[in-house]
Parts: C-alpha cells; sequence; structure tokens
C-alpha cells in the first residue's frame, strides 16, 4: 500500500532504459551503421560511448574513428533503420507500466517523461508500452532545448512546465549522462541500474551524483513517499 505522502513535487522519468528496453536495439542498429562507415566498434565500447547520450551531438567521436562527417541525411537514416527495428522488438521495463501507474495515482499530474531522445522516438516508444495515456503532452525532448543531457536543460523546461522547483523534484535515470542532468539541474535523482549490458553499474551512478540506486521498478512507489 502506498504511503499517502508524496516525498516530492514532482517525478520524473528518463525514458530509454527506464521505461522501456530500448538501448539494446537502438544500440545495435547504431553499431552496425558505425561498422558499415569501417569503425571496428565493439559492442561494449559503442555503449559506454553513446548511451543517455544525443547522437547528433557526438559527431566528433563518429568522424575521427571513420573520417565521415555525419549529417541529416545519414541520421535520418539511422532513425529510421533504429524505428523500424523498435517497433518490432520493443517492450516495456518489467514493472514499468505498475510504477508509472502507481506515480499517476500520488502525483496526479505532477510526473513527465524527459528524454533525451528525438519527440518521434519517445512518443512511438511510449505507445507501444503502453504508456502513452499516463503522460499526454507531458513528454518533453533533449532535441528541442539548446544542450540535450548531460547539460540540465531538459529537465529544466520540464520543471518549468511543471510549474515545480527542479529543486523540490527526483529524477528517475539509468545513465551516467542522465544522472549528470538531473544533478546539474539540482533535483534529487535515483538511479536504476537492473542487470543487463546496456545500464550503468550502481557504483557508477553513484559515483555521478545518484542518492540512490534500485533495480526494479516495483520498488520505485515506495522510495518516493514518507
Amino acid at each position: 500500500m502506498l504511503a499517502s505522502t508524496p516525498r516530492f513535487s514532482a517525478v520524473l522519468f528518463d525514458c530509454d532504459g527506464v521505461l522501456v528496453d530500448s538501448e539494446a536495439i537502438t544500440n545495435g542498429v547504431l553499431r552496425t551503421m558505425l561498422l558499415e562507415l569501417g569503425w571496428e566498434i565493439s559492442e561494449r565500447d559503442c555503449i559506454q560511448l553513446f548511451v543517455g547520450r544525443a547522437l547528433r551531438d557526438e559527431w566528433s567521436v563518429i568522424q575521427e574513428n571513420t573520417g565521415f562527417r555525419i549529417d541529416d541525411a545519414w541520421l535520418a537514416t539511422f532513425r529510421a533503420r533504429r524505428d523500424a527495428a523498435l517497433r518490432s522488438g520493443l517492450v516495456p521495463i518489467p514493472g514499468a507500466e505498475e510504477a508509472v501507474r502507481a506515480v499517476a495515482a500520488l502525483m496526479d499530474d505532477r510526473f513527465a517523461c524527459v528524454t533525451g531522445a528525438d519527440r518521434g522516438k519517445v512518443e512511438m516508444q511510449l505507445k507501444i508500452a503502453g504508456l502513452d495515456g499516463y503522460f499526454g503532452a507531458r513528454v518533453f525532448s533533449g532535441m528541442e532545448v539548446p544542450r540535450s543531457k548531460p547539460a540540465p536543460d531538459v529537465y529544466l523546461a520540464a520543471a518549468q512546465a511543471l510549474k515545480i522547483d527542479p529543486e523540490a523534484a527526483v529524477v528517475i535515470e539509468d545513465s551516467v549522462a542522465g544522472v549528470t542532468a538531473g544533478v546539474a539541474a539540482g533535483a534529487t535523482v535515483f538511479g536504476f541500474a537492473p542487470s543487463g549490458p546496456t545500464h550503468a553499474a550502481p557504483e557508477v551512478l553513484r559515483a555521478a551524483g545518484a542518492t540512490l540506486v534500485f533495480g526494479h521498478m516495483s520498488q520505485l512507489p515506495a522510495l518516493i513517499t514518507t
């Protein structure tokens, strides 16, 4: 049974790796396209370099290793291939729907999905996962602010739209870039670290500034209440 009093003014969820199990799919498509450019990058290195970050911002490391400057056409091709793979293989993170439902009951409309990804991707993913009805218009994309994660801009934009102080909010993140963004916004950050190759280890998230780390979404409702 949920306690009646929330500890925070709002709950701000990341999307990829927190609500939907998308990172392995997206990273697999990216690695394939980098291999096509001649970069013999390992799965592990691809995950460590790119998970949690906006691909458009990582052009320099790609150019350094391939000699190719990614452009809008290449990014559009990547997104099309990525979206096709997501449509065929995406599933929710275990327990995510139940956790979001509990948060919605507790917080009314003071919760949001705050992602570094482009809006088309996140809205598609939330719909596939059956989560779109919970968030409605409270979806914020790092592609629509001056700087994406690890900068705090998208979390600050979400807090402003929800009319809350970011320092009174809790952010749920699974990547170093995301934790860094939440901390920079002034929020409390809970790290989400289930086992798996695309999720950062608990100690890594703590080192980035996460106040606590949990491993299953079923734990979240109790963590945000008194």
